[in-house]
C-alpha cells in the first residue's frame, strides 16, 4: 500500500476497494450516530493554494468526526508563500502533524512534498488530478448502481484534471469510459498513453452523442476551472455544444445518472433542468467526499 494519495493510479485496485468498503462503513456509523474515533489525537495539516468550499468543509468536519483535528493552512498565509523551499515546509510539518493534504497548481509541488515529508501526503486537487473527488464519484455509482464493474461511463466537456482522473480510474478498474471533448480541449496526452499502456479502454471523440449514448453514468465539470477564467470567453465558444441537457441525457441508459464535481455554472455544461431531474445524483456525490476521505486519512494515517 502506498504511504500517499496523489494519484489514482500509484494504487491497487484492491486497496482502493478496500477504502470503498471502509468509506461504506464509516457512512453508516455516521447515520446510525455511532462514533468512529479511528484518528483520535491525529492532526491534519492542509494547505490551500486553491480556495475551496467541498474540500475545506469535508476534509475539516472528517478529521473531527475521527476524533482529529485539521489545521487550516490558508494561501499566503505559509511560509512557501514567501519563497520557502518545498523541502523545507514538508519536513517541519512532518514533525508536527501526522498527515498533510494539499490544495494546489502543480503535480510537481504535492509530488516533491510527499518526497521530502515522511508522514501521508494527500492530493486534494491540482491542475492534473483530483483523486479524492473521483473516489466519491465512484463510491456514488458502488451506491447507485450495486458496483463499479459492467458499466459505461462518459465524460463530457474539458479534458482537465477530473477527465484524467476519470481515466485514471478507467485504467485502474478496467470499465469503458467514453470522453467527448471539443478539439483542443483533450485530455493531456500522457495520462492518455499510461492508460492505454494499462489495457484501458477508453474512447476520445468530438460527438457528444456517441459518447453519451447508452451511457450508464454521465459526467461533467465547468468548461473553465480556476485559473482559467481569463479563457472564459473563448471557452465559451469551443465548448457550445458541449452541455448536459435533457436530450443528452434521453440518449443515454434510461436509468442513467448524471454527476457534476461541483461548483457548477447552471445551464452552461448542465442544465438547471438536469441537475434537478431523478437521474441527478449530484448532492449523493458532494456528501461522499467527506465519506471517501475519511477512509483515505483512516488508511493513511491509523
Amino acid at each position: 500500500m502506498n504511504k500517499d494519495f496523489l494519484c489514482l493510479t500509484d494504487w491497487s485496485r484492491s486497496d482502493l476497494d478496500a477504502i470503498f468498503a471502509l468509506a461504506r462503513d464509516l457512512k453508516g456509523k455516521q447515520q446510525r450516530g455511532e462514533p468512529h474515533r479511528l484518528l483520535a489525537g491525529k492532526t491534519l495539516a492542509m494547505i490551500f493554494d486553491k480556495s475551496s468550499t467541498r474540500t475545506r468543509v469535508s476534509f475539516e468536519a472528517g478529521m473531527v468526526h475521527l476524533g482529529g483535528h485539521a489545521l487550516f493552512l490558508a494561501p499566503g498565509n505559509t511560509q512557501m508563500g514567501r519563497g520557502e523551499p518545498i523541502k523545507d515546509t514538508a519536513r517541519c510539518l512532518a514533525r508536527y502533524c501526522d498527515g498533510v493534504m494539499i490544495r494546489t497548481f502543480a503535480q510537481a509541488a504535492v509530488e516533491e512534498f510527499a518526497r521530502y515529508c515522511d508522514k501521508p501526503v494527500i492530493n486534494g486537487l491540482t491542475d492534473s488530478y483530483h483523486p479524492c473527488q473521483v473516489m466519491a464519484d465512484l463510491l456514488t455509482v458502488i451506491e447507485h448502481k450495486g458496483g463499479v464493474d459492467g458499466l459505461t461511463y462518459c465524460w463530457i466537456g474539458d479534458g482537465n484534471n477530473m477527465a484524467n482522473s476519470w481515466i485514471n480510474a478507467a485504467a485502474v478498474f478496467g470499465f469503458e469510459l467514453r470522453v467527448a471533448t471539443p478539439k483542443g480541449y483533450e485530455p493531456d496526452a500522457a495520462v492518455r498513453e499510461r492508460a492505454a499502456r494499462m489495457g484501458a479502454t477508453v474512447v476520445y471523440t468530438n460527438d457528444i452523442m456517441e459518447a453519451a449514448r447508452d451511457a450508464d453514468v454521465l459526467n461533467t465539470d465547468v468548461w473553465a476551472s480556476m485559473g482559467q477564467e481569463a479563457e472564459q470567453k473563448e471557452r465559451e465558444q469551443a465548448f457550445r455544444g458541449y452541455q448536459i441537457n435533457m436530450e443528452v441525457v434521453r440518449a443515454a441508459a434510461p436509468d442513467c445518472i448524471v454527476m457534476h464535481c461541483l461548483p457548477a455554472h447552471r445551464d452552461e455544461e448542465i442544465t438547471d433542468e438536469v441537475m434537478e431531474s431523478r437521474h441527478s445524483a449530484i448532492y449523493d456525490q458532494a456528501e461522499n467526499r467527506l465519506h471517501v476521505q475519511k477512509a483515505i486519512m483512516a488508511t493513511l494515517m491509523k
